[in-house]
């Protein structure tokens, strides 16, 4: 396991253990959907072939998430992206979202991952739960990114600490867009601003990986609205416990209105930028 053994308080070995489940799960996922790709699986392909394929392996890698995490541990819950959610009797809920960055994966972009965060309260609520542990698994890369609760975070074993960035236009910022049109004409107009006040934008197309290039220092910041509760668990605690902050506009719980991750200096100075901007609403 490439955990930590710093964890603090009386649930530091549980929250091991949870971190322990969560990355032999993710790395089994991992190699299924990495594995099992079709080769041909592509653009060239027609329109609807090629989403089939990428749907029928977002389910597969999420069943066998589901029977991995809940074999093991049937009491607990789990949300995932492809729905069939289970609710939790021991208090522990599993937030998977069994290929992050389908896109990716459909033009066989090397950005995709499978993500595992296992958290207590309602996940589906930004302010209304906590993260636990959590692992967010490159499957082509073999990176794999982890975090508990109080005990850091890890890519591979090596702790990992934000870039400490004290001048706005050294940032370099990454961002995502959404599906619907009139958000990402919004989003787009949000980066426009930005844009000419920082060093430059990547768009990676990955909001755990996105959180995880903050934690280990390879973005400064992390824009995007409309995650979900599967795209944001693991990753944010991997910030969050590499020194980042993790927020909503004017500070609020991060969520699907908006999630700004950087270092607490530069979270600052990206928070009075963008409150005139909206980013947290789809108006023009």
């Amino acid at each position: 396991m490439t955990g930590s053994t710093g964890s603090t308080g009386s649930d530091a070995p549980e929250r091991l253990a949870l971190l322990e489940l969560a990355e032999r799960a993710a790395r089994a996922a991992g190699d299924l959907i990495r594995d099992e790709r079709p080769d041909d699986l592509g653009v060239a392909l027609t329109k609807s072939s090629p989403t089939d394929v990428v749907t029928v392996m977002d389910q597969r890698s999420e069943q066998l998430l589901r029977d991995l995490l809940l074999s093991e541990r049937p009491d607990d819950g789990l949300l995932g992206e492809e729905g069939g959610d289970v609710p939790s009797r021991s208090g522990i809920t599993w937030v998977v979202d069994p290929i992050d960055g389908t896109v990716n994966y459909l033009y066989g972009i090397p950005a995709y991952a499978v993500s595992i965060a296992a958290v207590t309260g309602d996940p589906r609520d930004p302010a209304g739960h906590e993260v636990l542990a959590g692992c967010v698994h490159n499957p082509v890369s073999g990176e794999t990114f982890t975090a508990t609760l109080g005990g850091g975070s890890y890519l591979d074993g090596r702790p990992l600490r934000v870039n400490d960035v004290h001048d706005l236009g050294q940032c370099l910022l990454a961002t995502g867009f959404g599906y619907a049109a009139e958000r990402r004409r919004k989003q787009a107009q949000v980066i426009a601003a930005l844009l000419p006040l920082v060093r430059d934008i990547r768009r990676i197309g990955s909001g755990a990986l996105d959180l995880c290039q903050v934690a280990c220092g390879r973005v400064d910041a992390y824009l995007e609205r409309g995650l979900m509760p599967w795209d944001l668990a693991a990753g944010g605690l991997v910030a969050r416990e590499a020194g980042a902050r993790v927020s909503g506009l004017r500070n609020a719980p991060a969520g699907h209105d908006l999630v700004l991750a950087a270092a607490p200096r530069l979270h600052a100075d990206l928070q009075h930028l963008l409150v005139p901007l909206r980013p947290d609403t789809d108006a023009v």
